[in-house]
């Protein structure tokens, strides 16, 4: 079946290359009985990739169950997959057939895959492997024929590596790996979504057609959509309820978009000559800031020291602080440069202001400008304090742990 004619069938708006490559693939792999494993973010569309995979299969004509392993509590999910025996655990009444034996024949879509515990892991480790499971309080062993699909908002190798995902179940289930693209990669489709959720919503509640001015057209567009598709399927239906002027500017759709204190979901206009990274900016803010913190802190201790010149027991601490800073501020084209705090060889300074002497032996040097040089010492410095784990030096940069990837071997750090 051609793509066009898939996103018909099952209602899927958009021309994003990444969209059309991810359905390609389900329309690839829908033949087979090959485990999937769909990964992307919470709102991109998972479950209708599922419903695409089955409806397009063999089994297509047998049932279809869709499970949120992250919404069952641990002490039942066994049972709910894999049945029970009647007296099996306190207030197992009677017996029980689970998923896997009420949808044999058919698909079973593993929702949050990664939020499943690691025995109930083992447990359909061994369905997928030969097809067996054995039901809880029950020593016999049952067949079934079931194709799981699999997905997952969180980086499930990660998940791997930090000892919560079984690493054997993973390369199980990712046989073939279906990426479902977030919405903010899909500009082009932004706002054809947005026509067609307002159209159903006004059409549904009787109310007058919903319209973008030029400005809220690229608000749209530009902003990040972190709750994906079903965050703007929302606002869509909150404006054609709520809205009475069915023309709506920038300033009215921002009411409707959350702003972070961070600001990095803040929708902006883009040309195609600035398409700068917002945690790009971030880090660059960040040196700037930190450097006049540190300065405003080293006048207030110099004016201190000034002040109390004729207070000689707290030189050494005074002298050691005010280095320090010095050495942090690291002077831009001229890191050996240094201010040293120095004590007069008269020490009979009577409480005068000119008992300590402030030498200065940087040289007059011109400012680098440079915003790969402010980024990569400040990358260099988080990394530092937290002896190189990334993980921790992105989140005290503002970024995401991908982002300072990246500018790790951008930057050749």
């Amino acid at each position: 079946m051609e793509i066009q004619e898939i996103k018909q069938r099952f209602g899927i708006i958009g021309n994003s290359p990444l969209l059309n490559r991810a359905i390609n693939i389900a329309n690839q792999v829908a033949p087979t009985d090959i485990s999937v494993l769909i990964t992307g973010e919470s709102g991109s569309g998972k479950e209708v990739f599922s419903h695409i995979i089955h409806q397009m299969s063999p089994r297509k004509h047998g049932a279809f169950i869709a499970v949120n392993c992250g919404a069952i509590p641990e002490g039942t999910i066994d049972s709910e997959l894999f049945g029970h025996e009647k007296g099996a655990y306190t207030g197992a009444v009677g017996e029980r057939k689970g998923y896997f034996e009420t949808v044999n024949g058919g698909t079973i879509f593993l929702d949050e895959i990664a939020e499943m515990p690691l025995g109930t892991q083992a447990r359909l480790l061994r369905v997928l492997e030969s097809g067996q499971y054995i039901k809880v309080g029950s020593s016999k062993v049952e067949k079934t024929n079931v194709r799981v699909i699999a997905a997952t908002n969180v980086d499930v190798y990660d998940a791997v590596k930090s000892g919560k995902f079984r690493e054997d179940l993973y390369y199980r289930l990712n046989t073939v790996p279906l990426k479902i693209p977030p919405l903010r990669d899909r500009k082009e489709d932004v706002y054809l979504l947005f026509r067609k959720f307002t159209s159903d919503f006004t059409d549904k509640y009787r109310t007058p057609p919903i319209q973008l001015d030029d400005d809220a057209q690229q608000v749209l567009i530009n902003y990040s959509w972190p709750g994906n598709v079903r965050q703007l399927k929302n606002m869509a239906e909150q404006l054609a309820v709520l809205e009475r002027d069915r023309i709506i500017t920038a300033q009215t759709l921002l009411t409707y978009i959350p702003h972070e204190t961070s600001g990095r979901n803040l929708p902006m206009r883009l040309d195609n000559q600035h398409k700068e990274d917002f945690s790009e900016r971030d880090i660059l803010y960040k040196v700037l800031f930190d450097m006049k913190r540190d300065m405003v802190e080293l006048k207030k201790l110099v004016a201190d020291i000034i002040e109390h010149g004729g207070v000689s027991t707290n030189y050494a601490n005074h002298s050691q602080t005010i280095n320090q800073l010095y050495r942090d501020i690291e002077l831009p084209g001229n890191p050996e440069a240094q201010f040293t705090l120095q004590q007069p060889v008269n020490n009979n300074n009577n409480g005068s202001n000119d008992a300590y002497n402030i030498t200065h032996e940087a040289e007059e040097v011109e400012e680098s400008l440079s915003l790969i040089e402010k980024e990569s010492d400040l990358i260099r410095k988080a990394l530092k304090k937290h002896k190189g784990k990334r993980k921790l030096a992105a989140n005290e940069l503002g970024i995401s742990e991908r982002t300072l990837y990246r500018k790790i071997k951008e930057l050749n750090l």
